[in-house]
């Protein structure tokens, strides 16, 4: 060995060299004595295949147990699906299981149907879990755990309100409760689990550091009382364990080794070890990674739902969402997801990034077929002898696996005016799957291509500096028939890459995202089926949202072929933009406005179509099941529109309630966190909202000083006001009775216990009586006509009422709240009946009286077709929201079924058929009392959907439901 070393040590030169040269690895392995180096080079690549997924530490094939847990409240997206590749990864990696549990830990929240679409949206990812579970399988252990540390005085009950504890966090000032004793802390745990109005003013506790730089260890909450019914357990418990109490526990019962989280989790880390310490638990290893945010968009479940109850996007599969059904529905394959998951190494990622990885998966396989833009077709004719032929020709250039299609040959092709413009007598233009033309003539009107004559030039195979043009033949032949095309391209939804925390997300809305081309196809699309990937040449991928249906026996229309634009990752114009080319050929106009396309589309497909859910999800309209051309366009979107009428005496009462309510609104946000995000918002509208009350009264606006309203309805106003006193009374009832059942001794319900006393006392001195619950304020005995407005306005009453108990039934039949509005609904219908002379019936509002038709006939028929059109306006939106859910479903159906029905007795009361966006004109001389009619109707209609959302929200402000 010796002898050995000298030798190295002389030769150094020569052993280095054997040593690093690979050709002498096999040696080494067999010596045993030296090692090849891995060239740093070979790190790299291997580091640039991995990209994010790295070893896991401490992991061992066959005992790797990972989790994925949503929460089942809403539609996975992007950021979901990274989580659940990122898991399914390790499962497979190290051969272990991947955990798919369902987060149950909040009853208002949790949802049976979300559970069934997010596993749906797997299915969709190829993600196949081992187990699922949900957290809610582990409450009695956690109840056990809980108990042991308030036992062992590792954690307490602390009745302190929300704000003083967050204040209290904030200057890290130990609770008055710390210190409190087992034995006390255990009685009031009885209190929370039994939900007692004592234990609803509690929540638990651990005991941590008061004094550490890291808040989420300054006592944290563990458990809360919140008796509210879940969707597993029913009302069996009364406390739920906090995510955070619950995260780590279930984690170490199910055998969880690993936890994947976002690094937004990171400063709780520390918490999730200590509970484990406290309560003897096996710790899993916690391993941090980048959290997935997209430009141009927003991701969370608040702000989307927004845009699905908006009707601005066509529901939750919308291309232009982030979720894993739109980003799939618009042409995201689940290969280039992984593919961009694996590089994705920050934190915002721009679209075009995701899109480029997907274009590397789909260009090797997707078929190639010809389309073009039908409103710029040029004939092509050819001189040549050429008779009507078929040929087949490969599907994909470089990839014959494809398979071949069917083209057809004739004497006439078409070819877009784009390409035509560049032709010139004597150019030889190659025609792509065919050979070479010549072109000898162009005829032109001013800019634009009419027709070309040429003649074949198939001997000349020179290819290399020719024009190459994609083109379609036009023959008699039936197999030969051009078929019709409608593409669309989504653009972004949010016009601003990354929008600041200070700024308002909805003043940057894309309104106009989304565009149409109307074009003619070759017949070999015929084959392409619903979510084919395909290449329209010279044009870029498409996917197939809607297959091409012959014509239907019943309308005499065919149906064409529907094809998403896929973008491709570069940053272009937008590909389908209708053309400035005129029709040549055709009378008919250039569509130029998307819009204006969409009402084509629309037109071209027939009523037995529009019913299926896919297809109503492309058009996203409500016209379909009355007539396919009634299309409501939004406003703006003609450029000639009319000018708005002037403002009336009801625009300036909406505006002078709008910023009462808004009022209101800051307030509460105020008592909340006056430096909130929230709150700035709030009181900037509050702002906007004065500014226009002021352009529209030329006066301030002053808190008790409603405007006016015109001297011809001052019965009818005034009648109104102690009406609508009455109306705020009550709904301010049902805060108050809310804000109680959360705390009644809190700021919020002091205040609305304030303005309720307030309220009552202006209906006093209104009516000079006091306010008195089920007793509304009876109408003035001589307005002939107040009487069907009142019937009129109690109907409204009614049916908006029936749909609170509708959805109230939906959630707990035998509830108190279902109770509650079964009461008011029968007191309604008594009311009208008391009004009318008879029974409530759905759809069927109560006429005018004959003396009130005699005295003021237009009156009485304006208010009808007035409140009629605002029923059928209410409808279709309840109808989209319904559809947005599960087109399928009975509240779909039953929905629609309402909306035909309104839309019928719409027609015999007016004469004709609805249309959106055409409310009934009024007779000239009943104007003053239509407007009255028409703000009463929509005061009704603002104070049930006020009920609502105020319903919603105490129950879960950040819910889907609102």
């Amino acid at each position: 060995m010796r002898r050995y070393l000298k030798l190295q040590k002389k030769f150094s030169t020569l052993f280095d060299a054997v040593i690093q040269d690979r050709r002498f690895a096999p040696a080494h392995a067999m010596v045993g004595k030296f090692a090849v180096e891995t060239g740093k080079q070979q790190t790299k690549e291997k580091q640039k295949d991995e990209g994010k997924f790295v070893e896991l530490p401490g992991a061992e094939k066959g005992k790797v147990v990972v989790r994925f847990p949503p929460e089942a409240s809403g539609y996975l997206h992007i950021g979901h699906a990274k989580a659940a590749l990122l898991n399914q990864y390790y499962q497979q990696t190290f051969d272990g299981q991947l955990i798919m549990r369902f987060d149950d830990t909040n009853p208002a929240k949790e949802n049976a149907h979300f559970e069934k679409v997010i596993k749906e949206d797997l299915a969709m990812l190829n993600v196949i879990p081992d187990r699922w579970t949900h957290s809610s399988d582990h409450f009695e252990v956690m109840l056990q755990m809980c108990e042991k540390l308030l036992k062992e005085g590792k954690a307490y009950v602390d009745d302190t309100d929300t704000e003083t504890m967050r204040k209290e966090r904030e200057e890290r000032v130990e609770s008055k409760n710390r210190s409190t004793t087992p034995e006390a802390n255990l009685a009031l745990w009885e209190e929370m689990k039994k939900g007692t109005e004592r234990g609803m003013q509690c929540c638990v506790r651990i005991k941590i550091d008061m004094q550490s730089n890291n808040g989420a260890m300054r006592d944290p909450t563990i458990y809360r009382c919140k008796p509210e019914e879940h969707v597993r357990t029913g009302m069996k418990y009364k406390v739920y364990p906090t995510y955070d109490f619950a995260c780590p526990i279930v984690d170490s019962i199910e055998g969880v080794t690993h936890a994947l989280r976002t690094t937004e989790y990171h400063d709780r880390d520390d918490q999730y070890y200590f509970i484990c310490d406290a309560l003897g638990l096996r710790k899993p290893y916690i391993w941090s990674y980048a959290r997935l945010n997209m430009t141009n968009t927003v991701m969370s479940k608040r702000k989307l739902t927004w845009f699905v109850n908006e009707g601005l996007v066509e529901g939750w599969d919308d291309p232009r969402f982030p979720t894993v059904r739109g980003v799939m529905r618009r042409g995201m394959t689940v290969e280039g997801l992984r593919q961009f998951i694996i590089a994705q190494g920050v934190v915002m990622m721009e679209w075009d990034k995701i899109w480029s990885f997907n274009k590397k998966v789909i260009d090797p396989i997707a078929p190639r077929y010809t389309a073009l833009d039908s409103t710029s077709l040029v004939p092509v004719f050819i001189s040549t002898p050429v008779s009507v032929e078929e040929a087949q020709v490969p599907l994909h250039p470089k990839n014959p696996e494809v398979g071949t299609k069917t083209i057809w040959r004739s004497a006439k092709l078409l070819v877009e005016q784009v390409d035509a413009r560049e032709m010139k007598s004597g150019d030889t233009v190659t025609f792509v799957n065919w050979g070479n033309i010549k072109i000898m003539s162009v005829e032109k009107t001013q800019d634009t291509v009419t027709q070309i004559h040429a003649v074949l030039d198939l001997a000349n195979q020179d290819f290399k500096k020719t024009m190459k043009v994609t083109w379609i033949a036009e023959a008699d032949a039936p197999p030969a028939a051009l078929i019709p095309v409608m593409t669309v391209d989504y653009d972004h939804i949010i016009s601003k890459a990354i929008i600041a925390k200070e700024e308002d997300w909805k003043n940057y809305i894309n309104y106009d995202s989304v565009h149409y081309t109307k074009m003619v196809g070759e017949p070999a699309l015929l084959n392409v089926k619903k979510g084919d990937i395909i290449q329209l040449q010279r044009k870029g991928f498409y996917i197939c949202d809607h297959e091409h249906q012959k014509r239907s026996e019943f309308s005499g229309v065919e149906t064409p072929l529907l094809l998403i634009y896929i973008p491709d990752g570069h940053v272009k114009e937008t590909a389908n933009k209708a053309k400035q080319w005129a029709h040549v050929g055709d009378d008919s106009p250039v569509v130029q406005d998307s819009i204006l396309c969409r009402v084509q589309y629309l037109r071209w497909y027939p009523m037995t179509i529009v019913a299926d859910s896919q297809l109503r999800h492309s058009c996203y309209s409500t016209c379909a099941t009355e007539s396919i051309s009634e299309v409501k366009i939004p406003a703006g979107a003609v450029q000639n529109a009319t000018a708005a009428p002037a403002s009336t005496s009801a625009d300036t009462l909406a505006l002078y309630k709008a910023i009462e309510a808004q009022g209101n609104t800051v307030r509460t946000l105020k008592g909340e966190d006056p430096k909130s995000d929230a709150t700035k918002q709030a009181v900037q509208k509050l702002l906007e909202l004065k500014k226009q009350y002021k352009e529209a009264t030329g006066q301030e606006y002053k808190p008790g000083q409603a405007p006016e309203a015109s001297t011809p309805v001052a019965a009818v106003n005034g009648d109104a006001s102690a009406a609508g006193l009455y109306k705020e009374i009550e709904a301010q009832g049902e805060i108050v009775r809310s804000e109680k059942a959360k705390d009644p001794k809190s700021e919020a319900s002091k205040a609305a216990i304030a303005k309720l006393l307030d309220l009552k006392k202006q209906y006093k001195e209104k009516t000079g009586q006091e306010y008195k619950p089920g007793q509304a304020p009876a109408a003035p005995t001589p307005a002939a006509n107040g009487a069907p407005s009142n019937a009129s306005s109690l109907y409204s009453q009614i049916e908006a009422q029936g749909e609170l108990v509708r959805k109230e039934k939906a959630k707990d039949a035998k509830s108190e709240a279902a109770k509650a509005a079964i009461a008011k609904l029968l007191e309604l219908k008594k009311q009208y009946k008391d009004a009318t002379g008879q029974e409530y019936k759905p759809g069927q509002a109560a006429a005018a009286s004959n003396a009130s038709v005699t005295a003021t006939p237009a009156v009485s028929g304006s208010v009808d077709a007035s409140a009629l059109y605002a029923e059928i306006e209410a409808q279709g939106d309840l109808v989209r929201k319904e559809k947005a859910k599960d087109a399928k479903s009975e509240a779909a159906k039953s929905a629609i079924a309402k909306l035909l029905e309104l839309k019928k007795t719409y027609k015999e009361t007016t004469g004709q058929d609805y249309k959106p966006g055409q409310p009934p004109a009024a007779n000239a001389t009943a104007a003053a009392p239509d407007v009255a009619g028409d703000a009463s109707a929509l005061y009704n209609e603002i104070q049930a959907q006020g009920e609502l959302v105020r319903k919603e929200k105490a129950k879960d402000a950040k819910s889907v439901h609102h």
